[in-house]
């Protein structure tokens, strides 16, 4: 008869084995934070000194001042009188109902956030767009990054670096940078080949022709990935709340621990003010820059 005690032994070596190789992942994790830990603190010192010297200029400085500002930077790129009214009506009643430092802390943070996701993700978008083969390697990694449970981003961010703002923003760049990467990918893909014939007839190199004619043409696509990026990091905010990152998500926590209804809704609205703010002015840019798209297209 055959022997099927191997049977009975499995499942228990399996047990074993997954207990044994989360245990080295957890050892070389830990081992690693401690050895480099310091490293990278000072690595991303500039980081945290200017973010909080962005965030003391916004929460110091007269509150007229900051709204004027936002508000010439609001028309500037969304040329709309609109858009200019509503943000100025939305910041009023932020500073009314006295959540105007947890609104500039937050702003400060996805300021921050959008520019380093752009600054990182563009170029991946770039390097996707011309090679095949980086695309192959980058999407998986999209895909699990898109997939992978917010709260889950904070854990070697926090083992890593501690609390505070910059595990944060590391943790919200994460979370929101896949839609600007996969669309600048997109958009330099969907640049029509004539056009690219066109420019090589002119003899433009390939520098030339992802500057003034790649880039340019596909600024629609990758300005709605900034768009979503955005949201995506102001979605953060709260989660990002839990490991230090001051803002509107810290209250609304509070609020869900103490519950406090009235500070969790106020606190919730302004976040979604800021949202629809950031929303309406990237497609008011993203509409002008489809014009010109389409100006140049017909021509």
């Amino acid at each position: 008869m055959a022997d099927t005690s191997w049977w009975v032994t499995f499942p228990q070596m399996e047990r074993e084995t997954l207990v044994g190789f989360r245990k080295a992942l957890d050892g070389a994790y830990r081992d690693f934070s401690r050895s480099y830990g310091d490293a990278i603190e000072a690595f991303f010192e500039p980081l945290l000194f200017f973010l909080v010297w962005f965030e003391r200029l916004l929460i110091n400085a007269p509150w007229w001042a900051v709204l004027v500002v936002v508000c010439a930077l609001v028309f500037l790129v969304g040329r709309s009188w609109k858009i200019v009214a509503g943000t100025a009506v939305a910041f009023l009643l932020i500073g009314y109902f006295g959540m105007w430092k947890d609104t500039m802390s937050t702003m400060s943070i996805i300021t921050v956030c959008t520019l380093i996701a752009i600054a990182l993700g563009v170029p991946i978008g770039i390097v996707m767009a011309r090679s095949d083969r980086a695309r192959t390697i980058v999407t998986p990694i999209l895909d699990v990054m898109q997939t992978m449970p917010a709260f889950v981003y904070l854990i070697p961010v926090v083992m890593l670096l501690g609390i505070g703002k910059v595990p944060g923003v590391i943790a919200v760049v994460i979370y929101a940078i896949p839609p600007v990467i996969r669309l600048t990918n997109l958009g330099i893909r969907l640049v029509d080949r004539d056009v690219l014939e066109a420019a090589d007839a002119f003899g433009a190199s390939g520098w030339q022709r992802l500057v003034g004619v790649q880039i340019p043409l596909a600024l629609p696509t990758i300005m709605a990935g900034i768009n979503q990026t955005i949201m995506m990091a102001l979605a953060m905010v709260v989660i990002a709340s839990m490991i230090g990152v001051q803002g509107l998500g810290q209250p609304v926590l509070r609020s869900i621990t103490n519950q406090y209804f009235t500070l969790g809704l106020l606190n919730g609205l302004a976040i979604v003010a800021l949202a629809i703010v950031f929303d309406r002015v990237s497609q008011a840019y993203g509409r002008r820059m489809q014009l010109q798209y389409e100006r140049i297209s017909n021509v």
